[in-house]
């Protein structure tokens, strides 16, 4: 076995490390720490902020990758090995959730010779197992989970306060910490129960039912969170240079760069983005057909489409902010500290790094979590139209496309679409409450005195 780096799969820790850097520099100043307690200090936020952290740990755990040569299993990521159960097997046809036979009649030949149309038993499911025993082992399980986890948790918490760990217990159940600690308790218990129940029952059933080809619908929902994770985080990545380099860059300048500038993104603007995407796209696919080459497997090429499609966004997705810190800038070149550095002969780069960007990054944090969910929302829309990720990975908009026409089907096949519906949404509900919080707590204009 043999570790195997992605090229997405070093984007998405890379930025993990970049981040985890950031917020331990950040956090030596008193004003940040308490910008962001505030904004913790809200129950919605708390919830959303669990949520948003279940998601994103699905999608690291899906971004470690290993080849397995001696077992010819190929390219497998953590959650295929923790899901093997699931990824190895595969029914006929489709099936609808917790079922024991397929979904449609298919004709077969009896003992006695005669033909008669019968729903065919599905293969990889172990009807003697009793639902309600598993769900108790898978319950008990959660609990005992959550049971560890909540006193490390509080242990942590007790040495920091300096007080008892029966007194930090105590706190928390009473309500009397700074931040909703019992909110996040029972919103880790709810998280770990389901997920426990949904992997427990797994091994017995196929949870949310099999698509057209006998594929596990849970499997397939699961594996779609790290391509709409990394669609909505990596964009970032890409976005926020150019928008902060231009944006700023317009607003201090002035003059012919601001000029250069604006007709550099109200021309971008002025394409409609779904036809510039898709052109890039297809402009890509020809370019990966024409070199096979370059990539040794399916899932490597994948994955360059994947991390072409989030170039492709990031460099159409950027005026939106760029305009915004232009305007910003232009305000905060006027006030009395900038005009003084000027005065005092201080290079304009260093005003940037002192004074504008400082200034700025409200905006920035803002305008990030409240893309998030619409970059999410977008991979879905382009994979449905056929201009987004690669057909052969996984991800929702991939699950949408195949499930539009099953839904004229009779009888209908549901849960595809459903399965893809809740898990979109349950992140995507998540990003915008979240969002909404941190604009209340970041943005000065939001704040009533």
């Amino acid at each position: 076995m043999s570790l195997t780096l992605l090229w997405t799969d070093g984007l998405i820790w890379g930025l993990i490390a970049a981040l985890a850097a950031w917020g331990r520099i950040v956090s030596r100043s008193v004003q940040v720490r308490r910008q962001w307690m505030q904004v913790f200090e809200s129950k919605v936020a708390m919830v959303s902020a669990i949520v948003l952290l279940f998601y994103v740990l699905l999608a690291l755990l899906d971004s470690i990758h290993f080849t397995q040569q001696e077992a010819g299993q190929g390219l497998q990521s953590v959650l295929d090995a923790l899901l093997a159960h699931l990824a190895t097997v595969q029914e006929r046809t489709y099936s609808a959730p917790f079922a024991l036979t397929e979904y449609n009649r298919t004709l077969q030949t009896l003992e006695d010779g005669t033909v008669a149309m019968l729903y065919q038993p599905l293969q990889h499911i172990n009807p003697a197992a009793s639902m309600l025993w598993e769900s108790g082992k898978a319950l008990l399980a959660g609990l005992l989970i959550f049971t560890l986890a909540t006193a490390v948790h509080l242990l942590w918490r007790s040495r920091v306060n300096d007080v008892s760990f029966v007194a930090q217990a105590r706190a928390v159940w009473q309500g009397r910490t700074q931040l909703p600690w019992k909110t996040a308790y029972l919103t880790v218990l709810l998280l770990l129960l389901a997920m426990s129940w949904l992997y427990q029952l797994s091994f017995s059933y196929h949870v949310l039912g099999t698509d057209k080809v006998g594929g596990d619908v849970l499997y397939e929902s699961l594996k779609s969170i790290r391509t709409g994770v990394l669609i909505g985080v990596l964009t970032t990545l890409v976005m926020l240079p150019v928008a902060l380099l231009l944006g700023i860059a317009a607003g201090l300048f002035k003059g012919w760069v601001d000029d250069v500038i604006q007709y550099l993104y109200t021309t971008l603007n002025s394409i409609p983005g779904v036809l510039l995407i898709a052109a890039a796209v297809l402009v890509m696919q020809v370019m990966i057909g024409n070199h096979p080459e370059w990539f040794s497997s399916t899932e490597e090429r994948a994955d360059m489409r994947l991390l072409f499609l989030v170039l492709i966004l990031g460099m159409t997705s950027w005026t939106g902010l760029c305009r915004l810190l232009r305007a910003e800038t232009l305000k905060i070149s006027q006030i009395e500290f900038v005009t003084a550095a000027r005065a005092f002969g201080v290079s304009r780069f260093t005003i940037i790094g002192r004074h504008i960007l400082p200034n700025v990054m409200h905006i920035v944090l803002i305008a990030v979590v409240l893309d998030f969910s619409g970059l999410v929302l977008a991979e879905a829309v382009l994979s449905y139209v056929g201009v987004g990720v690669d057909p052969t990975m996984h991800s929702w908009g991939n699950m949408i496309n195949q499930a539009r026409l099953e839904m004229a089907r009779e009888p209908m096949v549901w849960w595809s679409l459903f399965a893809a519906f809740i898990f979109m949404f349950c992140l995507v509900l998540a990003a915008n409450l979240f969002s909404d919080r941190v604009q209340r707590v970041l943005d000065p204009r939001s704040q009533t005195s």
